[in-house]
């Protein structure tokens, strides 16, 4: 194996921000578009818990989790530094705000009909909550942690884009203008548009598809 493999799947919001963090990195990966439904024997066999992404390293190291992931790559290549300026445990902070109490409500407001207990928008009200500390830290920065781009922005904004569209149009006309202006430049970017790229879902006859930084 001459080059890291990912396994990932398009729209999956974890293995947005690999995808992102690799891109950024300049590594090249072979990456391998699976359909979840049916799922490669080779993926299940590194990784039987059968979530995507998952990283197999040169060294074959296996890495299972999307935060992970995106560490790892930028401790081999960082020329953004997205993991630089001395505002390491701040980026913590936030993204596991994002993944272990937004992640709830946003679960329970895209999918209110499995959860009729509460309306979708107390769920709403519920993931408004980290929207409104975004928005204040969007009014000292232009990005989530300081006036460039880092880890924090790329591991959450796929999340935010989620959020945004489960109601497209409460969305446009809430009161988190910078939030907007911050989630359109992300989703707007080159690199984004890049790892969204559609491709065929991995076969092992097929040619391999290698993908690098942006």
């Amino acid at each position: 194996m001459q080059h890291p493999i990912l396994y990932s799947f398009r729209r999956c919001p974890y293995a947005m921000r690999a995808r992102m963090a690799i891109a950024a990195s300049g590594l090249k990966v072979e990456l391998r578009e699976v359909v979840l439904r049916n799922k490669p024997e080779q993926m299940l066999a590194a990784s039987p818990k059968g979530t995507v992404p998952v990283l197999i390293t040169i060294g074959g190291e296996v890495i299972e989790e999307s935060l992970d992931i995106m560490h790892w790559v930028l401790q081999q290549s960082d020329p953004l530094g997205w993991l630089s300026g001395g505002r390491k445990a701040e980026m913590d902070s936030l993204v596991a705000e994002n993944d272990n109490q937004f992640k709830y409500w946003l679960d329970r407001y895209k999918y209110a009909d499995r959860y009729p207990e509460n309306s979708p928008g107390f769920y709403r009200g519920k993931g408004e909550l980290f929207l409104e500390l975004l928005e204040a830290r969007l009014v000292e920065n232009s990005f989530l942690c300081g006036n460039k781009q880092s880890l924090a922005d790329n591991a959450i904004f796929p999340f935010i884009r989620q959020f945004s569209k489960v109601d497209a149009g409460w969305f446009e006309s809430s009161p988190y203008p910078r939030l907007r202006h911050w989630l359109r430049g992300m989703m707007e970017s080159k690199r984004f548009r890049a790892v969204m790229k559609k491709h065929k879902p991995w076969d092992i006859e097929a040619e391999p598809v290698f993908w690098e930084g942006i």
